[in-house]
């Protein structure tokens, strides 16, 4: 009885350091993991960052810069103001004789309903 008994214990030892085992290989395996994931991520945000910094610098050739574009619709829009009101300062006098003329002149005619 005592050889089963030892045999017995031998084995639940062996089987509590193969159940340690696996349990530290896993434990090994998640830590990998991890690292991988953080490594990968990080690859990510260094691409990404590169990826930016290219479409920015793209961006800029093709657009130019924003900064600009908003000077240039300014000055344009500043521009074709002053020619609007330089016009209507030209052609104001003219304008108002015009319709000045047209509402003042009246002509009093019957209506053609009228006339029959």
């Amino acid at each position: 009885m005592a050889s089963q008994s030892t045999g017995i214990q031998q084995l639940l030892k062996a089987e509590k350091q193969a159940a340690e085992k696996v349990s530290d290989a896993r434990k090994r395996k998640a830590k990998r993991l991890k690292q991988a994931k953080e490594e990968a991520q990080q690859e990510i945000e260094q691409y990404r960052a590169q990826r930016e910094a290219q479409y920015k610098k793209y961006e800029q050739s093709v657009l130019g810069s924003r900064g600009d574009m908003e000077s240039k619709i300014d000055v344009t829009t500043k521009i074709k103001l002053k020619e609007l009101e330089t016009n209507m300062s030209k052609n104001k006098e003219v304008a108002l004789k015009r319709l000045l003329d047209i509402v003042l002149d009246i002509k009093p005619e019957l209506h053609e309903n009228w006339k029959k």
